[in-house]
């Protein structure tokens, strides 16, 4: 399969969805992303893991009843790959956790993401919400 050279694209790639703020909605979350990653001819590696940890930490922790979160993913000029996931509770902003203790289950997610990505971040608002994303260039995790 060809890679998409999107810097050539006078509109580079872009997809977004909405699904329900649930463990369903994140997993479906992952499974579309790999779509669109494989339509668009780039090989999904970690950005993948990507998208699971940061829909799975807009489910566990973003959620608010009644509320859905957004799935993003933007081609950049250059070839980057920009994930965005933006939930309901602008409140909840992330930050790395202290180590987790060996053998535990959960509290490792941002710390995935960190290693996974080239840049991340958090974009606060509009309220209530807000938007975690990370980026991941072009020869990085996508083998």
């Amino acid at each position: 399969m060809q890679k998409m050279d999107s810097s050539l694209a006078p509109n580079p790639p872009h997809f977004v969805v909405q699904l329900s703020a649930t463990r369903r909605g994140a997993r479906l979350a992952r499974l579309l992303a790999e779509r669109q990653l494989d339509d668009w001819g780039v090989p999904p590696g970690e950005a993948v893991q990507i998208v699971a940890e940061l829909a799975a930490n807009a489910v566990l922790h973003g959620r608010v009843p009644g509320r859905d979160f957004r799935l993003a993913l933007r081609m950049l000029p250059g070839g980057t790959l920009r994930i965005e996931v933006t939930d309901a509770r602008g409140d909840r902003v992330p930050r790395l956790p202290d180590p987790a203790p060996e053998g535990a289950e959960t509290g490792r997610g941002l710390c995935l993401v960190a290693a996974y990505a080239d840049r991340w971040g958090v974009d606060e608002g509009p309220a209530p919400a807000k938007t975690v994303w990370a980026e991941v260039s072009p020869g990085r995790g996508r083998t």
